[in-house]
């Protein structure tokens, strides 16, 4: 019986879970510390003329959140891109799969094995499994070629299985606070836009400092969740993107494994 092999890589839940809250105390301290130094404002607490980063703290309690998110998608976005290359192993998926066919037509499986080995990513693993198990029922009398195909057909299921949710691990993480991202920094807009219209309904003058204090807070917070929205959205659908090749690409060898037991004679 063949060994199952599996792709390591990615971070696993409690790993996932720490950076997550590492990030938000990143996100909280940017904001206290940087954000919030008193050099960024003036004697009256309001942010200097000009200054940016100022403007941002006024942003309110919503910005340290947001900064966090934006944090944990570009923290995600990266480690996914590591894990997805790993996977994606050594050279081309068209290429590998060629020479694989070639091998399989000439009944090399040793070569065949030996393109996995050196493939050293998902594919190679699923396709590794696949010809040792081809290998296994080959001169099986015992069973007939549906009862093989079967066979083949279970042990590529079983590798693809093992191979998948570490490709799409994590990418709930960043779908997620793309969307938490929207639908937060809309908070903070939304409490801008209070704070200011209560600073126009004063009695007397409106206090044109808390009204310009609270369009920056809406502003500010609507910038912040549209960035870590694009981001994550964009980041996401690359990522599927580039499983699904994979995907696509084991179940063309699984298929080319199944073709050569089938026409075997």
């Amino acid at each position: 019986m063949s060994n199952t092999n599996k792709t390591s890589g990615g971070f696993n839940f409690m790993t996932a879970l720490l950076a997550i809250v590492i990030a938000i105390g990143i996100g909280i301290m940017i904001y206290m510390f940087v954000l919030g130094n008193p050099d960024n404002f003036d004697a009256e607490g309001h942010p200097k003329q000009g200054n940016y980063l100022g403007m941002m703290h006024a942003g309110g309690f919503i910005v340290p959140i947001l900064m966090a998110i934006f944090i944990i998608v570009v923290t995600f976005t990266l480690e996914r891109f590591i894990t997805i290359s790993k996977a994606k192993g050594s050279g081309k998926a068209d290429v590998f799969l060629k020479n694989i066919k070639a091998a399989l037509a000439s009944n090399n499986y040793d070569e065949a094995i030996a393109l996995c080995d050196k493939q050293k990513g998902s594919l190679g693993n699923v396709v590794r499994q696949g010809i040792e198990k081809l290998q296994a029922v080959q001169n099986d009398s015992t069973l007939n070629t549906e009862e093989k195909i079967e066979a083949v057909q279970k042990e590529l299921e079983e590798a693809t299985s093992l191979e998948l949710p570490m490709l799409s691990k994590n990418l709930t993480i960043i779908t997620t606070c793309a969307t938490i991202a929207t639908l937060w920094g809309l908070i903070g807009t939304v409490l801008g836009m209070i704070r200011s219209f209560a600073a126009m309904s004063a009695a007397g003058s409106p206090d044109t400092a808390a009204l310009a204090t609270g369009i920056s807070e809406a502003l500010i917070n609507t910038a912040l969740g549209i960035s870590g929205s694009v981001v994550g959205i964009m980041a996401y659908n690359y990522f599927t993107t580039r499983v699904d090749a994979i995907t696509h690409s084991m179940d063309e060898a699984g298929y080319s494994i199944l073709h050569t037991l089938k026409f075997s004679k």
